[in-house]
Order: C-alpha cells, then structure tokens, then sequence
C-alpha cells in the first residue's frame, strides 16, 4: 500500500506526526514499498545528529544567543534535516539503505544489483561511488570544523587562568567587570598566551590586551606586523605596542585605560554581565574585528574558562556585585 499524498507531505514537517502513523501502516502491509519513506526519515535523523554535533564543537554562546534562540535554532536544524533528506538525493543515506535492504531501487536482498552471474552494473557501481564521494565530503567538512575549533582552544588553560588570575582580579574589580570577562579578553588577544607581541630578540613585551603604543606613550615599544579589519576586510598593517616588564603592569595599564578614558564609559560596572562588557568596547572602538564582542562572550563562557576557573578554586575569586552605568 503507498503512502497517500498528505502523509507523504506531512513527512516533511517534523513537528506534524500524523503522517508517521500512515506510514506505520504502510510498513505493516507492504514493507518493501513503504522502505523508500522510512530510509528517508533515517536519513533525516542522522543528518539532525550531525548538525548538532557540530553545534556542540562551537568554542561558546554567540553575542545574542539565548535559551529561547537556542530552542529555535535546533527547531531549524530539525526542519533542515527533514528537508535535506526529502529533497532530491539528500546526502545519500537513504539510497544507501534502500539497495541495502532490497528496496524499489532494485536488487537483491543482499544488497548488490547485478546480472544474473551476480556482477554489480555500472550503474550500481556507481552509486556506491557516489554515496562513497558523498560520506567523504561530509567526513572532511567535519573534521575541518573540528580542526578549526581545536585552533582557538588552549593546550592548557588552567595553566594561563592560574598565572594571571590575580592581576585579572585587580582589574576587574576596579572596572566593576568580571573576572571572567578580563581573563576571555585577555585570551583572545594573546590565543591563551600562546602569541603576544616580542622584540627582535625574542623577549616578550607582556602586553596581554594589544595595547598600542601611541604618540602619549613614554615606555619601551615593540613593532610587530598586525591584521587589522578596514570596512569589515581583514588587512596585515605593522604597528607599535606597549611593552612591559610583567604581566601585571600590562593589566594595570590596562585597566588604567579602561577605566579613565570616556570612550569606554559604557564598558564599566557590568558586574557578571559579560555581554554587556563586550559591547561596551566594541562602542568605545576598542577593536576594529567586527567579531570581537562575539568572540569574548564565546571565550568567557567557554567550558575551558569554567573549568579552569573550577580548579582554581573560584570561589576564592570575588564576584563583582552588578552597580548601575549611568552611561548605558
């Protein structure tokens, strides 16, 4: 028995079941002609785990992400798997499963098509080419999202939360800022300390937040090529930045800036609220990458954030009470 046009039409919305309980019953009656659906919906729901794996492997929430934009977009990626799946040739999965099982693209039931000395046809060949070429393509943009991903992340991040955690901790509290979101500017600028600004000789110039050296300041510079965005396109330029005999002096520089300069008035007293923070130096100029709010937030809420913080003991860190900006 087929599956009559209105199931097979609300088989391609996910959030109407009704015609699952029609294609129940086509499987009941005739197995073998409702495989073609089933395979689909298979392909559907594996194509729906892939994309939440992939979600999962993103380094931390977006700027405007929420629960609520978060429960609309799995809602999307349900729908895209469905439409995926039901449009065309989908990935393949399907096609795969239907040969495999004997279904209505002919063959046998173990899987092969063939004449009757059981050679595979070209046309089967290349099928299994295709779906093989398909499963590859989706193997390789996978692993290069994950490759990207373990780019951005630390080798030890504890490591660098513990060395500079009590520098962070002066800062925050005098711009009234979390921890946290000092500590995630701070990693984003240097890639977990990874890259910081040296002299010729190889010697590091401490700056932890990519402070320029500019026409008012007095103390040792460092000129290194840079990558700056021009009307949201990334350029190489070579700039001057600040020195320092430590890490300390770099963050109270630092802080200095933050906190006295009128530009950045917004930025201040945002207590927990990273976000806040964010924006408020993106507003003040702070950055010409037209992410870098996004990526603070990202870095702040980061599982290597909080487990590093977790391990050294957060609670010995002082959450900086939320006061009002009178700037905002």
């Amino acid at each position: 028995m087929a599956i009559s046009g209105d199931a097979a039409s609300s088989l391609n919305t996910w959030t109407d079941l009704s015609g699952f309980a029609a294609l129940r019953q086509s499987a009941q009656s005739d197995a073998k002609a409702a495989l073609p659906a089933v395979a689909k919906q298979f392909e559907s729901i594996f194509t729906q785990m892939m994309l939440k794996s992939m979600r999962d492997a993103s380094s931390g929430d977006g700027l405007f992400d929420s629960d609520a934009g978060n429960q609309w977009r799995d809602m999307f990626d349900q729908q895209l798997s469905v439409q995926l799946s039901q449009g065309g040739n989908g990935i393949g999965i399907a096609q795969m499963l239907v040969r495999q099982l004997g279904g209505a693209l002919g063959g046998k039931s173990d899987g092969t098509t063939g004449d009757a000395n059981g050679s595979k046809t070209a046309g089967a060949a290349g099928l299994d080419d295709s779906w093989q070429k398909r499963l590859s393509d989706i193997a390789g943009s996978a692993r290069q999202v994950g490759e990207k991903v373990l780019k951005l992340m630390p080798a030890d991040a504890e490591d660098f939360v513990r060395q500079l955690a009590p520098y962070a901790q002066k800062a925050a509290e005098k711009l009234g800022v979390s921890v946290r979101a000092v500590l995630a500017q701070a990693a984003l600028e240097t890639q977990w300390g990874q890259h910081m600004p040296a002299h010729s000789n190889g010697n590091t110039s401490n700056n932890l937040f990519g402070m320029k050296a500019g026409q008012s300041w007095g103390g040792e510079k460092v000129s290194v090529p840079t990558l700056e965005f021009e009307g949201g396109v990334a350029v190489h330029r070579r700039a001057q930045f600040r020195s320092y005999d430590n890490p300390g002096q770099s963050f109270d520089d630092y802080a200095q800036l933050i906190a006295e300069n009128p530009r950045y008035a917004r930025a201040l007293n945002h207590g927990e609220d990273v976000v806040g923070f964010a924006r408020g130096l993106v507003n003040g100029g702070y950055a010409t990458d037209p992410s870098y709010a996004q990526k603070i937030v990202a870095i702040a809420n980061s599982p290597q954030m909080r487990d590093a913080l977790d391990a050294i003991g957060q609670g010995a860190l002082k959450k900086v009470g939320v006061a009002p900006n009178p700037s905002q």
